[in-house]
């Protein structure tokens, strides 16, 4: 969990060689991570989305693109950090992304989200027992949704968001995490538009805000959940 992306691309194949692995299941992972399956439990939740589509190929997603519409937000999908992570405005930008910036495959699909414009982008950390969930922080960000967070200046407490709408985040947070079997720290993104609440991603790991939130909160969150992790309750 404090290792970034890498180490949940491994934990199937350290679990499958007989490595335990505390914390969040390898399964729970793979909920989160696989777009389709992590599709199915928001829906399951009735939780808002932007619209999106995983694509394996350029024609599709060409296709995708014309039902959903432009702006797009384009990513590889399990990917590191926002790697190859661009903001496509038609057709022709979506042809020289696919030709320059992935390869795209059965095994490597590329995701397509709807670019929300003017949107506020906000960031909760968060651990999870199972039984409880404590939220370490919400931040909002300074930029508009779609700036990729290591570029991306945020502010805790959140300047902008109504009460109304930090309980609305919350409460998903705490259906996510119960969903997902998550056991330690887990990091949701949001964006909020029109006073409408629209999940981005859930990482079921520490992302790089997990120092900011403790520094600034007091909290210190990685030790909460590495005990967490160990089988402690909150």
């Amino acid at each position: 969990q404090y290792g970034g992306q890498t180490p949940l691309k491994l934990a199937r194949a350290l679990e499958a060689a007989g490595v335990p692995i505390i914390g969040t299941s390898p399964d729970a992972i793979d909920r989160a991570e696989d777009r389709e399956r992590f599709q199915a439990a928001v829906e399951r939740l009735g939780l808002l989305q932007p619209q999106n589509a995983t694509v394996t190929a350029m024609e599709q997603a060409v296709e995708k693109s014309r039902e959903i519409g432009f702006p797009l937000v384009v990513r590889p999908s399990y990917v590191l950090g926002g790697r190859a992570m661009e903001i496509v405005y038609d057709e022709q930008d979506l042809r020289r992304y696919f030709n320059e910036a992935v390869s795209v495959s059965n095994e490597s699909p590329v995701l397509l989200d709807r670019f929300l414009d003017d949107a506020t982008e906000v960031d909760i950390d968060a651990i999870c027992d199972g039984e409880r969930v404590v939220i370490g922080g919400i931040m909002e960000h300074i930029e508009q949704a779609g700036v990729h967070s290591g570029d991306s200046a945020c502010s805790l407490p959140a300047y902008t968001l109504s009460q109304e709408i930090q309980d609305k985040m919350r409460e998903q947070v705490e259906k996510l995490a119960f969903e997902l079997g998550v056991r330690g720290l887990m990091n949701t993104q949001f964006a909020v538009k029109d006073n409408e609440v629209y999940l981005i991603e859930v990482n079921p790991r520490a992302a790089r805000t997990v120092p900011f939130v403790s520094k600034a909160t007091g909290a210190p969150l990685a030790k909460i959940a590495a005990r967490v992790m160990a089988g402690q309750s909150l």
